[in-house]
């Protein structure tokens, strides 16, 4: 399964104030509130975490159809982080989501999966013969076949990323 969301950077300036009074408590654990204080660059290190968060929301409501607001039931830990990327964990009940988040300056694209070697499975496409089932979760259909893939799709100010899983 994967999940994946987008965060146009120069987009969350704008309409969101990271520093607000009660938004880290609101939206992190307090591990997570620590990771952000204590990272070099906190404004990027907040919107890393809510993107590791929103891209393990889409499997786990794919795999229990429940949509829900939980941002602090979703629990992330960093694995490691460079530069132009991190990878972590998010835990939310029983489940483990591995992620990996590409980092630029204008924007971050973060991956979740529920097995680690797929992560190097992740492919982009092009959004199209995309169908939603009654829940309104994704899949890609193929023509030649009844078979739906999972996809995940996400876009946020300039940018739209629609991902699934090759197996090659």
């Amino acid at each position: 399964m994967i999940g994946n969301d987008v965060i146009d950077i120069v987009q969350s300036r704008k309409e969101s104030n990271w520093q607000r009074k009660g938004l880290a408590q609101k939206l992190f654990t307090i591990d997570e509130q620590l990771l952000i204080t204590h990272d070099p660059e906190p404004e990027m290190m907040l919107w890393i975490l809510w993107s590791m968060k929103e891209a393990a929301y889409k499997i786990y409501n794919r795999q229990t159809k429940i949509r829900e607001y939980i941002p602090k039931k979703l629990a992330c830990t960093i694995g490691s982080k460079e530069p132009n990327y991190c990878t972590g964990k998010v835990i939310c009940e029983q489940n483990i989501y591995y992620t990996k988040t590409i980092i630029t300056p204008d924007v971050l694209h973060t991956i979740a999966v529920t097995c680690p070697d797929n992560l190097n499975n992740v492919i982009e496409i092009v959004r199209k013969d995309i169908v939603k089932d009654s829940n309104g979760i994704p899949y890609l259909s193929h023509s030649t076949s009844n078979i739906l893939q999972d996809v995940s799709i996400s876009h946020h100010g300039r940018y739209e990323k629609v991902v699934t899983l090759s197996y090659k």
